[in-house]
């Protein structure tokens, strides 16, 4: 039988920023628009930290960094959408993560009763509440209430999600 020899990494190692996030950037992410009408305007930034928590009762999350600055508008939303981008959404994330007055130029939308705003084309359109937000570092965990689900198109039709690669967007082969 051979013996593996084992991996020794060095536990007094300098986790500087730029390395941590090359490291966290070799896993892909999906990405997704989390959006909602504050004070009769449309609010809403692009998370790549996207991922569903539990069924029952059921909840997704994402993480925002702490120094965002929209995140303190769009938290004051009775209800967020969230919208599941596809492989063509590319600009559309950036625009989301540009300057606050052109976020939704030219980008189709629907707000519900309750607020929530969602990107008309997404994969898969979710209507949430905040149900908790977890400090975490640099970052807050904010841990979402789902109240209303669209999947979108037939799965044989469906574009391929967007995905957040190495610092920039690709697309999913199946």
């Amino acid at each position: 039988m051979s013996t593996v020899p084992a991996l020794h990494l060095p536990t007094n190692q300098d986790l500087d920023p730029e390395r941590l996030r090359e490291a966290f950037g070799v896993f892909p992410s999906g990405v997704v628009a989390v959006a909602a009408e504050v004070d009769g305007r449309p609010v809403g930034l692009a998370a790549s930290s996207f991922t569903s928590v539990s069924l029952d009762p059921p909840l997704v999350s994402f993480s925002i960094a702490n120094t965002s600055k929209t995140w303190p508008d769009l938290r004051r939303a009775a209800h967020l959408g969230v919208t599941i981008l596809a492989d063509h959404h590319g600009a559309v994330c950036r625009q989301l993560a540009g300057p606050v007055e052109h976020r939704f130029d030219d980008v189709p939308t629907t707000a519900t009763a309750d607020g929530a705003v969602t990107l008309d084309d997404g994969l898969a359109r979710f209507v949430c509440s905040i149900h908790r937000e977890v400090e975490a570092g640099d970052h807050t965990i904010v841990l979402l209430l789902l109240h209303a689900v669209d999947a979108g198109v037939d799965a044989a039709d469906a574009a391929s999600p967007l995905v957040f690669h190495r610092s920039g967007f690709g697309s999913m082969a199946v």
